[in-house]
């Protein structure tokens, strides 16, 4: 449950009857149907050559469209769902949004079709706990054709009913489990989703746990209780009564945030993350579009070459690079029967690690698979990172994966490919963890509120391998890949850049991770380019703004 509501509060309760005709000869249906013959010679079977193909017309649309509404608004729960294509589904949905959503009256207008797709309009009245409220939203349907009978029938989907509906979740009203709360930043300012429109999905997840906790009275809503296992929280679609919202205190900086919503609005796609790498407290999460999924802390892409962080700390700890020491970056090398190349094929003659670093050179890194065991950049990521220890952030959300891999994609995961996932959050995180040589497990919400353990990595950075680690990042904002993204920037501060291939896109994602001072920040701009041109902006806004 969540925000919502496991109290249900008892409404009218809608009911159908179906007759059923029995046949002619005195035998009921089922002994037929279980003998699996007819009396008759097979003739009045269905004939295939008489069903209907093709797309429904114009008029099959619209009198299908106009014969569903009619049933759903009259109640008659059994005869809509008949004319869909998913009868059971149907009738659960269509006999919830009376029985556990409480509507007592519905009144459904459809609207102008485009081709196969008929909007509609629903003017409801929700009738719980003595109080009826009016509800208006909007919806639609499709019609397709029945494959078997060839009649014109409406493909069903949960969001006939309510369009934020998915299969699996609930449509209920009730009095909520979770009072509203109202969210404060670390300064005690207010954080809405009026304001902060990339924070509504984190608001909600946060009400749905600390509701109680933060010590609100309930009200009376109407709601949608997702599937087990969604990773979306419960959403309020109507108040019937307000609660009194209790306080909560995040770790979340509002004029920070701010900067960061403002960075990926200039993107269609776009994602960022703040951390302080000396708490590990979340200082600012964005995500663009701001009503899609929340990539920022849930997404789990490949990181492309900001795992070059994790993968050089790893063969500095193994002895198999240095910062000042020779290193190998040719145009091309082969492991575990796969080819691998520079960006444009460079190569860089008699160079030092900390030139294939800065420059990003993938051969550089993936020259190194064969010296290394198979688990020992898991081993780094997990121990030392904190990559994958079941981070508790106090809302939904991933923390990132490195698995044991062998041949070409040991090779892979490397330079970030392969099975490596991450998203903005780990990465900030491994940016910060580079920084201070400590990981600190990110989090939205102080543990002390509801007695949460923190992961913890089971190691700190070698002390040599901190401070080279830190001066090929710096290296790397100064006159490397991140350069231009960086120019300017003042006190301690580094950064990796990052370019992920996926199949099927015509550009790599692009990704930043970067540090300076106490904040730690990264983004991905999925399909965007290079990631020191499109994420490596928004970063430096951040470390800017958080300065």
């Amino acid at each position: 449950m969540r925000s919502g509501a496991r109290a249900a509060i008892v409404g009218a309760v809608f009911a159908a009857m179906v007759g059923v005709a029995g046949c002619g000869s005195g035998q009921d249906d089922s002994s037929s149907a279980k003998d699996g013959a007819s009396a008759g010679s097979g003739d009045d079977k269905p004939s295939l050559k008489n069903v209907k193909t093709g797309p429904p017309s114009a008029a099959e649309v619209k009198t299908t469209a106009r014969a569903f509404l009619a049933a759903w608004s009259a109640g008659e729960t059994a005869k809509a769902a008949a004319l869909t294509d998913d009868t059971g589904a149907a009738t659960t949905a269509l006999g919830d949004y009376r029985k556990k959503a409480h509507v007592a009256k519905v009144a459904l207008e459809p609207g102008s079709a485009s081709g196969a797709k008929v909007p509609f309009s629903v003017n409801a009245q929700i009738s719980s706990g003595g109080r009826s409220v009016p509800w208006t939203y909007e919806s639609s349907m499709t019609v397709t054709r029945d494959t078997k009978t060839g009649k014109p029938v409406v493909a069903w989907k949960p969001s006939v009913v309510q369009p934020d509906l998915a299969e699996g979740d609930t449509l209920r009203t009730g009095a909520s489990e979770a009072p509203p709360i109202k969210a404060v930043d670390r300064d005690g300012k207010e954080l809405t989703a009026a304001e902060h429109p990339t924070l509504k999905t984190i608001l909600a997840a946060l009400r749905e746990r600390y509701g109680k906790k933060a010590g609100g009275k309930a009200g009376v809503e109407t709601y949608i209780e997702r599937a087990k296992g969604s990773k979306s929280p419960d959403k309020t679609l109507k108040v019937l009564s307000k609660g009194t919202p209790g306080t909560l205190r995040t770790t979340i900086d509002a004029s920070l945030q701010s900067t960061a919503e403002q960075q990926v609005s200039k993107r269609t796609k776009a994602s960022v993350v703040a951390v302080k790498p000396s708490t590990g407290e979340i200082l600012a999460v964005a995500n663009s579009p701001a009503s899609g999924f929340n990539t920022a802390l849930q997404g789990s892409y490949a990181p492309g070459s900001t795992m070059k962080i994790i993968t050089s700390a790893t063969l500095i700890d193994k002895g198999l690079a240095a910062y000042g020491k020779a290193h190998p970056c040719p145009k091309y090398f082969s492991y575990g029967g796969w080819k691998f190349q520079n960006d444009k094929k460079f190569e860089i003659k008699n160079g030092t690690f900390e030139q294939s670093f800065a420059r990003s050179c993938n051969t550089a890194f993936i020259s190194q698979a064969g010296k290394l065991k198979n688990d020992d950049l898991t081993n780094e990521a997990r121990n030392v990172f904190g990559i994958g220890l079941n981070w508790q952030t106090g809302v939904p959300s991933f923390d990132g994966a490195v698995p044991v891999q062998s041949a070409a994609s040991k090779a892979a995961s490397l330079i970030g490919q392969g099975g490596v996932r991450m998203n903005p959050l780990n990465m900030a995180s491994v940016a910060a963890t580079a920084s201070t040589g400590t990981f600190r497990q990110p989090y939205l919400v102080a543990p002390s509120l509801d007695d949460r353990t923190l992961a913890k990595a089971s190691k700190t950075m070698k002390s040599s391998t901190h401070d080279q680690l830190r001066k090929l990042m710096r290296l790397t904002a100064t006159s490397g890949t991140a350069a231009e993204a960086m120019a300017g920037m003042s006190g301690d501060f580094g950064a990796k850049t990052g370019s992920a291939e996926v199949d099927n896109q015509e550009k790599p994602n692009g990704w930043f991770s970067a540090y300076r001072d106490d904040i730690a920040a990264a983004g991905v701009v999925p399909e965007g380019g290079h990631g020191g041109d499109t994420a490596g902006p928004m970063v430096a806004a951040l470390l800017r703004a958080g300065g």
